[in-house]
């Protein structure tokens, strides 16, 4: 009996270090993913909707969408929450597929990683230049805390955070209107809307 516990303890072990995903792993087959959409000859909404599905599938739509909203978020209640978390995704969807949906077959090649903490991976990736486009380094920040089912939180493209600058973006939107969240909203549903 001992020794059949022992073996089960081994195998449920193992087992679970080869469920967990690396980084590295997770976001190159993300990036394969998102290059066979792009290489597909579909029209521009089909690639858009496909490539929305891999976003949410793999990018943490809500931790990014309160980390843009910054301290505003502690003044909110739970229906204003709940309303802008609805809006950002539909916003956070649209601005994303869009802006990925212009590139044709592009390639990506992770080069490495850095482990920040135990919920934090930063994977290090190069977009391969092509005679119209520069190579240009792109870092992923994964969020590691479930191993089984790791998320991007962030891209930092040559060094700029896209989650930073859309604080900045949320932010200054506030400040121009005395803080007020609803301004933010209406600026969230016009975007989705066009």
């Amino acid at each position: 009996m001992k020794k059949i516990l022992i073996i089960l303890l081994l195998f449920n072990l193992n087992f679970e270090q080869v469920a967990s995903i690396e980084p590295e792993i997770f976001v190159q087959s993300t990036v394969n993913r998102a290059s066979q959409i792009l290489s597909k000859s579909i029209s521009k909404e089909e690639k858009m909707n496909q490539l929305k599905s891999i976003a949410k599938d793999t990018v943490d739509i809500r931790g990014v969408g309160f980390y843009s909203l910054g301290s505003v978020r502690k003044n909110l209640n739970n229906n204003q929450k709940k309303k802008y978390l609805e809006l950002f995704e539909n916003y956070f969807l649209k601005s994303f597929s869009s802006r990925l949906s212009e590139y044709t077959n592009p390639k990506i090649e992770v080069q490495g990683k850095e482990i920040l903490n135990e919920n934090y991976t930063i994977v290090n990736s190069l977009l391969v230049g092509t005679s119209e486009r520069p190579e240009i380094k792109i870092d992923w920040r994964v969020y590691t805390k479930n191993p089984d089912n790791p998320l991007i939180r962030d891209l930092i493209i040559e060094g700029l955070s896209l989650a930073r600058t859309q604080k900045e973006e949320f932010s200054s939107i506030l400040n121009s209107n005395d803080g007020d969240i609803n301004a933010l909203f209406k600026t969230l549903e016009e975007f989705s809307k066009n």
